[in-house]
């Protein structure tokens, strides 16, 4: 039985500036709404997996963040790498089972300024990403998911217009919807 918590790293790491997520909160949420340093997980996650471990979890859920890993095409940030690395050690030295999340809502922004999902080059970058980064992590990751919650992307950006990218288009739902299913089959 696994018993644990999930993370965003959006939302716990803090200062993604180099997301669609970070560029839409500027532009469209108040000051109070936007992600900001968050928790600083980034910094502080030996802290929060401690906090994790008294409470008896043994599995832990969290992402990688695609733009602090790829901040621009087709560079890739050895210090990101070596820090995701770190905080996966951390979870495995307190006996923890890992479930890994390769994307999790957000996009480096040079991907989202060629279109994000709706590019079919998307899925190519996607295996790229996968590619280059799994084998640096893999000792460290129990369970794999590759795309959070694929359907929810797509209601909140082409239904409920409420996330980056948002626009009425039913041909871009339909290109996105194809594009992460290829995305996840790759």
């Amino acid at each position: 039985f696994l018993w644990g918590a999930a993370t965003s790293a959006h939302q716990v790491e803090g200062n993604n500036i180099r997301s669609d997520w970070w560029e839409w909160e500027q532009k469209h949420q108040p000051p109070h709404m936007r992600s900001g340093q968050a928790c600083d997980q980034y910094h502080k996650f030996e802290e929060d997996f401690d906090l994790a471990k008294d409470l008896n979890h043994n599995a832990h859920r969290l992402s990688i963040e695609w733009s602090r890993i790829e901040p621009n095409e087709g560079e890739f940030n050895l210090e990101a790498i070596e820090h995701y690395k770190t905080v996966l050690k951390a979870l495995k030295e307190r006996g923890m089972t890992v479930m890994l999340t390769l994307w999790h809502f957000t996009l480096p922004l040079w991907l989202a300024q060629k279109g994000g999902w709706e590019n079919r080059q998307t899925v190519k970058y996607f295996e790229r990403f996968v590619r280059r980064i799994v084998p640096e992590i893999s000792d460290y990751v129990d369970l794999w998911i590759t795309l959070n919650e694929p359907g929810v992307y797509i209601y909140e950006t082409y239904i409920a217009r409420q996330w980056p990218n948002a626009k009425k288009s039913l041909l871009g739902q339909i290109r996105t919807f194809f594009n992460l299913t290829s995305a996840h089959k790759k």
